[in-house]
């Protein structure tokens, strides 16, 4: 499943910043910047963000920790770490990010390293949500939070239903029209297996973290799990 995931990432990646703007109707940026405000990242902090895709949520940390700062994008798509590369050279950014092509569940980093953490609708296609937290636990310092971002089933069946219909009828016709249907089209499939809210708060409590909540956005549609490190 991990190939799989990856070569689909792969293959969208000269689309995937324009896909996400028009399947969120722009709201992504707002949700993203949530995320990264429930980090807590501050300048002078060593930041991190997991399967950083096109690179939104890392160069968002990147104008947090400034120039004193460091941030270290994490994705295992090497089309995507090349699209940002190529938008961070763009923007002139301080400190320059470090883009590195790794497994989350394997990270390529010290424990007690970073300050600071995001990761933005990747939990969702990891092969292991556990490891994948033991693994965002062990890296972070005392003390340190990460939010993470996500889709959500709603509780709600209306609301859920109204975003199984949004998923049908919008985002994979769109996908089609782009020739990446079947790119897409894996969406719905990995929110019937993805853990919601409540059971996410399992997850990291399980793997260490002192606090965890899990808060609905966009009509419990999205979601973003905020973690603690014990101090």
């Amino acid at each position: 499943m991990t190939n799989e995931i990856q070569s689909i990432f792969n293959r969208i990646a000269p689309v995937y910043d324009q896909l996400n703007d028009w399947l969120s109707l722009g709201q992504h940026r707002i949700w993203k910047e949530m995320a990264v405000k429930w980090s807590a990242a501050k300048p002078g902090d060593n930041a991190l963000d997991l399967c950083c895709g096109s690179g939104d949520l890392a160069l968002r940390l990147g104008r947090r920790v400034g120039a004193t700062g460091q941030v270290y994008g994490v994705d295992f798509s090497p089309n995507l770490l090349e699209t940002a590369k190529e938008r961070s050279q763009k923007q002139y950014l301080q400190p320059v990010i470090t883009w590195i092509e790794a497994d989350v569940l394997n990270l390529p980093f010290d424990d007690n390293q970073f300050d600071a953490a995001t990761m933005g609708y990747g939990l969702r296609n990891v092969k292991d949500i556990s490891r994948s937290l033991q693994e965002l636990y062990r890296v972070l310092k005392p003390g340190a939070k990460a939010a993470i971002l996500d889709f959500h089933r709603p509780s709600n069946p209306q609301l859920r239903a109204f975003q199984q219909a949004y998923l049908d009828n919008f985002v994979v016709p769109v996908a089609n029209y782009l020739g990446l249907k079947q790119e897409y089209a894996y969406i719905s499939p990995s929110l019937d297996r993805f853990p919601i809210g409540k059971e996410q708060i399992k997850f990291a409590h399980q793997v260490g973290f002192a606090i965890a909540t899990h808060y609905p956005i966009a009509n419990d549609m999205m979601g973003v799990l905020v973690v603690k490190k014990n101090e």
